[in-house]
């Protein structure tokens, strides 16, 4: 298998320029969008393995992206990268559809495990989210 080929989506430009470098080490950025709008054209245009999503973004946020990603048969896992670290807000990612939830605080630590989780089909929540529910996240995201 070739270089995973990773989409990044986020309303912060100093964010999204991060995350590609500390991505950039492993796997081959084909886009990085500004919302969940041009995230879901994005995905469709550049077919990417992993679409990398926050949750709060114009337009479309996150979870209504994911959820239009995961209507639309796309191929491509979600895997949110956000700040809530409400257990609401991760029920609600699973249930969009994503594969993965790791928080910007643990994004150097948690990411690039995380990513690789995914493409292995496995689930991946941040370890520093101590939630009973994980459990029963972890099955939702199941197939």
């Amino acid at each position: 298998m070739g270089c995973a080929r990773i989409l990044l989506a986020d309303d912060h430009q100093a964010m999204l320029e991060t995350v590609a470098h500390v991505l950039a080490v492993d796997f081959d950025v084909v886009g990085v969008v500004e919302n969940g709008k041009l995230a879901v054209e994005a995905v469709a245009a550049l077919d990417p393995d992993i679409v990398v999503l926050d949750i709060s973004m114009p337009l479309i946020d996150g979870l209504e992206a994911a959820s239009l990603l995961k209507q639309s048969g796309s191929r491509a896992r979600v895997i949110f990268l956000t700040v809530q670290a409400q257990p609401e807000f991760v029920s609600a990612a699973f249930s969009a559809g994503a594969k993965g939830y790791v928080l910007k605080t643990c994004l150097i630590t948690d990411l690039v495990p995380a990513i690789r989780e995914v493409l292995a089909g496995g689930v991946f929540v941040s370890s520093s989210l101590a939630m009973d529910e994980t459990a029963a996240i972890r099955a939702a995201a199941d197939p």
